[in-house]
């Protein structure tokens, strides 16, 4: 009888306490390589949604800014995960004994373009020679020069000198070449200059490609939390099929963050990322492939620049496994 007594009491205790508590999602952070815009739609879809709640993730995103490297904040456990500025960053950081690790590429294609007037005296790329070409020097020189290289034209031979943030000096004339982000000074310059009146030079069109826009961690996170890291995949997947699938949707819940924002240009951005990150390796693989062929050809390439200054180890900064491990369901569009 009192055994009876004891079970019933026990029966009665779980009934007032209800079902058992959830664990509580984990705290994360995301760092963005910029301010809100529709590039990182897809992480702020997956979070208006509840896609990282739903993996056991609490994922605050935190905005980059022209003093913000992502790397050091990953590699000091400031953030967990970073979208740093590409594969060049990332070998740059691994050069400098970082600890950081790419889990997943974006851009799967170079998002640099290099913008002439039609009517100006730019028609091939034998005629930079002796022109003023503008860019910046945070890994876009570097294309530049692979592809000055293509032609054999040494960049001494160039009057190459830093892009301001605005495009007005290659509007008004006063710059012959310009560099562009296909997502954001491309569509500045065709909305003032017209696109009919531009010729552009396109990197892959010279055999060079620098995958863009890379997800990191830390060596410590992705060895001691992998389901996160595998959480966070997939939950970032999600809201970029969904942004894609949705872009009105997605761009409204960008504008909602940032209201400022010119609406016209952010649907421009994001149909021009989604090709990025759709194009190359992406095609089979899905979304944030890692591309050894094109890691390594860019690492060569930042190598015989000197902008690392011996080999880095590819498998060491570049892991796929995570990745390469999800569902292929979950990673197509």
């Amino acid at each position: 009888m009192l055994k009876r007594r004891h079970l019933l009491a026990a029966c009665a205790a779980l009934m007032l306490a209800g079902p058992a508590a959830a664990a509580e999602p984990v705290k994360a952070s995301l760092r963005l390589k910029w301010l809100p815009q529709a590039q990182f739609a897809g992480f702020y879809v997956a979070v208006q949604k509840g896609y990282y709640k739903a993996e056991g993730i609490d994922l605050t995103i935190n905005p980059g800014g022209p003093n913000l490297l992502a790397e050091n904040l990953v590699a000091t456990g400031a953030d967990t995960f970073g979208l740093s500025g590409g594969s060049d960053s990332v070998l740059a950081s691994r050069d400098k004994g970082l600890p950081v690790v790419c889990i997943g590429v974006a851009h799967q294609i170079t998002a640099f373009v290099f913008v002439a007037r039609k009517d100006g005296p730019v028609k091939t790329l034998p005629d930079f020679k002796g022109r003023t070409v503008t860019t910046w020097f945070t890994g876009a020189n570097h294309v530049l020069n692979a592809v000055l290289a293509k032609e054999g034209i040494r960049p001494d031979e160039v009057k190459i000198q830093p892009q301001q943030v605005s495009v007005t000096p290659f509007v008004d004339g006063a710059v012959d070449v310009a560099t562009a982000t296909y997502y954001n000074e491309l569509y500045t310059i065709q909305s003032r200059v017209g696109r009919d009146n531009l010729r552009t030079f396109v990197p892959e069109d010279y055999g060079i490609t620098f995958p863009r826009d890379t997800l990191i961690v830390s060596e410590a996170t992705l060895k001691d939390k992998p389901d996160l890291v595998k959480g966070f995949l997939r939950a970032s997947i999600r809201g970029w099929r969904d942004a894609f699938a949705d872009p009105k949707g997605a761009v409204d819940t960008v504008m909602a963050i940032a209201p400022t924002l010119d609406r016209a240009h952010q649907d421009f951005m994001l149909t021009e990322v989604k090709r990025l990150m759709t194009a190359g390796a992406a095609k089979e693989k899905g979304l944030f492939a890692i591309d050894p062929d094109a890691i390594a050809k860019a690492h060569d390439l930042l190598l015989q620049a000197k902008v690392i200054a011996k080999p880095v180890d590819l498998k060491a900064a570049f892991d796929a496994r995570i990745i390469d491990g999800l569902a292929a369901a979950d990673r197509q569009l």
